[in-house]
């Protein structure tokens, strides 16, 4: 079963740069306006879920 998304709170982090679609700053934008939340701990949080989908998806397939 997949783990719900939540919005993070910001860890110790490492600068890296990274161009986004427009669309897509925009919409990230949204989805954290009144959270409390920043850009940059959304996409975080976002890459470590797909990251655990991916390992999930590799399971089930070496099953």
């Amino acid at each position: 079963m997949a783990r719900k998304f939540k919005v993070p709170v910001i860890p110790a982090t490492t600068q890296k740069n990274v161009r986004f679609p427009n669309d897509i700053i925009e919409e990230v934008e949204r989805a954290i306006r009144g959270t409390g939340a920043t850009f940059s701990a959304f996409v975080i949080e976002a890459t470590k879920w797909a990251l655990e989908n991916l390992k999930e998806q590799e399971e089930e397939d070496s099953d």
